[in-house]
């Protein structure tokens, strides 16, 4: 400790920028929150934006009379990744004026202020951003290759890369055929028989659903939780891809800077394609928080949403990890709320699924179909699963992992375009459990057709990907999980395309015969009985979509929305003509990334984007 000209103590690695022309008593403030965050001072002083990054590691070589490197600088060309980024220090290339480039963070601070005058030769030093991009530059190739390969390479069963099998795709063609067959023969008892097979497990599915009502979850975390004090919260860190996001960016830096957590323990990473230029103008004009940094992800195939993730995972300094979306807006408490539930939960519990909530619900009948199916998902239908330890497909965002967990199993699928179930169901596989995180974050829905359709086929799309990659070996899966959590599984991401998929062509009959009084005149007992299971899955089907929004929008008290609720089996008309959609782009484009664009909402639940809007 060094005493400054305010007659208080700064830590060594804030007390000699006095020396250096910074202010001594913005130093004390940053010394202050160092104190309290249980951090170095230069952590302190760096996330809160008292002192720039460049400014102070230029300080720094001053002080240690090494030279220091400015942008642009080489590293090896065999630099580790990511341990040259994550240690702060690299090799230089050959010809440098070093022989390597020191970008040292925390403690390191301190200890080579302590042994200045004992320093190895052939020493430079640089801020952290410039290393990490000389370490891209020298090695993008081989880290977009690490991205998207390492889940296939290692974990290939776990990966959609190399698709269906020759097995699943004869079984999924001779059960096609036999179908289409009986239905050109007329073979009615070969109908009434794929009712049946079809029938019985979504008649559970349906059961299940609306049972999920009777088993409520708390809208928030219990008040009488104690605040856990800031030096006890480990580093989170915060993913958040980006692809052409500019529109969004001012709101999304509202909303990073807006939580409730210490800066010095955030590890903010905003991933955005390196080829996304419009994303990268946008993101540089920009003044972040001190704890944010943007990695420009290497160009490569396939260019989605996990492929970026992976590319962040591996520098994650975090004991969590969460992504958000660049609209998104959490609950400014929720990152406090998932350590004290990871804190009190079981070691198994990997994930933590928090709620997600439409904000631009007032844009239109298709946002407000969106909202009341997301409070039927989140709020109702999610929690249930948990609760009762039932594999859960993940939302796309939100969701907080142990970052040793997720490593563990691979990180994301870059393969899989909805990364997010497919991630649910390899943890269950694993042996971990998703819990229910009763925080909100709020997000924008597509408020056009087409744009909503797009996204919906490749939610689609990945649902049956997941399927796919997980029954190339039904026998081991099934060990895994045991019969309840494998139907369960299997249900919720292949059962939920394929019923999306034949509820138009099951409905729709149904209602004309019943509308022109046919439906009753039956012959024979077989034929009466396809007749009441088909009118049961109906029935339950109908109640299945329309009773777990309704429990949510009274929980919610968002009473307007009830007419939408009841109208729930007209807006699945429309997810079928997106299942199908989805079909088709997993035949002739398996690797399509449907964006959603952002930005667009005229209306805003929370008054942080659009207008406002009221339910």
């Amino acid at each position: 400790m060094t005493t400054s000209s305010f007659g208080e103590t700064l830590p060594a690695d804030l007390a000699f920028l006095v020396r250096h022309g910074f202010d001594a008593a913005t130093l004390e403030i940053s010394a202050e929150y160092a104190a309290a965050w249980g951090v170095s001072g230069s952590e302190a002083a760096l996330a809160t934006g008292a002192v720039g990054a460049e400014d102070y590691h230029r300080a720094l070589a001053a002080e240690l009379a090494l030279p220091f490197l400015e942008p642009g600088f080489e590293v090896h060309p065999l630099a580790r990744y990511p341990h040259a980024i994550l240690s702060g220090i690299a090799p230089l290339a050959p010809g440098s004026i070093a022989s390597f480039v020191l970008a040292p963070q925390g403690e390191i601070v301190a200890d080579l202020l302590r042994r200045k005058t004992t320093l190895a030769p052939g020493l430079a030093i640089t801020a952290p951003a410039p290393l990490r991009e000389a370490v891209f530059r020298a090695r993008g190739p081989a880290i977009a290759a690490l991205a998207s390969a390492q889940l296939a390479r290692e974990r290939p069963q776990h990966s959609f890369h190399a698709g269906p099998t020759w097995r699943q795709t004869l079984v999924i063609l001779v059960i096609a055929v036999l179908v289409v067959l009986a239905a050109l023969a007329g073979a009615h008892r070969a109908l009434l028989a794929c009712v049946a097979l079809l029938g019985l497990p979504f008649l559970v599915l349906s059961a299940s659903k609306i049972a999920a009502i009777l088993h409520p979850a708390p809208l928030a975390m219990p008040p009488a939780l104690p605040r856990i004090p800031d030096a006890e919260l480990p580093v989170y860190t915060v993913l958040v891809p980006l692809h052409r996001e500019e529109k969004v960016l001012p709101k999304l830096r509202d909303a990073l800077g807006a939580l409730d957590y210490p800066a010095a323990r955030l590890d903010v990473k905003l991933l955005i394609e390196e080829g996304d230029r419009l994303t990268k103008e946008a993101a540089r004009r920009i003044a972040w928080p001190g704890f944010v940094e943007t990695v420009l992800v290497p160009d490569g195939a396939p260019r989605t949403k996990p492929r970026a993730l992976n590319v962040g995972l591996l520098l994650a300094r975090g004991e969590h990890v969460v992504v958000y979306d660049a609209e998104d807006v959490p609950d400014p408490g929720q990152l406090r709320d998932a350590v004290a539930l990871f804190a009190r939960s079981d070691p198994d519990v990997a994930c933590l699924q928090a709620r997600l909530v439409i904000d631009n619900t007032a844009d239109g009948w298709l946002t407000r179909f969106f909202t009341v199916e997301y409070g039927g998902l989140f709020d109702i239908l999610n929690p249930a699963l948990a609760r009762f330890g039932l594999p859960v497909p993940l939302g796309g965002t939100s969701n907080h992992l142990r970052t040793g967990i997720l490593r563990a199993v691979g990180g994301w699928d870059p393969w899989n375009v909805t990364e997010d179930a497919d991630l649910g169901i390899r943890l269950a596989l694993a042996g971990y459990r998703v819990a229910d995180l009763p925080s909100d974050t709020h997000e924008e829905a597509p408020s056009g057709l087409a744009s909503w359709l797009a996204q919906r086929a490749r939610w689609m799309k990945g649902y049956v990907q997941v399927a796919i990659t997980h029954s190339r070996r039904p026998a081991s899966g099934l060990r895994a999980l045991g019969p309840r959590r494998f139907a369960a599984a299997s249900l919720l991401t292949g059962g939920a395309v394929l019923s999306a998929a034949i509820f138009p062509l099951f409905t729709l009959p149904i209602l004309a015969q019943l509308a022109l009084g046919a439906y009753f005149t039956r012959e024979g007992w077989l034929d009466w009985a396809g007749a009441v299971l088909s009118l049961s899955l109906l029935v339950s089907g109908w109640l299945a979509l329309v009773l777990p929004p309704l429990a949510a929008i009274a929980r919610r008290g968002w009473w307007r929305l009830v007419p939408m609720a009841l109208l729930m089996p007209l807006y699945q008309l429309l997810i079928g003509l997106g299942a199908w959609r989805g079909l088709l782009e997993l035949v002739i484009d398996p690797d399509r990334w449907n964006k959603t664009e952002h930005g667009l909402a005229r209306t805003s639940r929370n008054g942080t984007g659009g207008g406002s809007g009221s339910l």
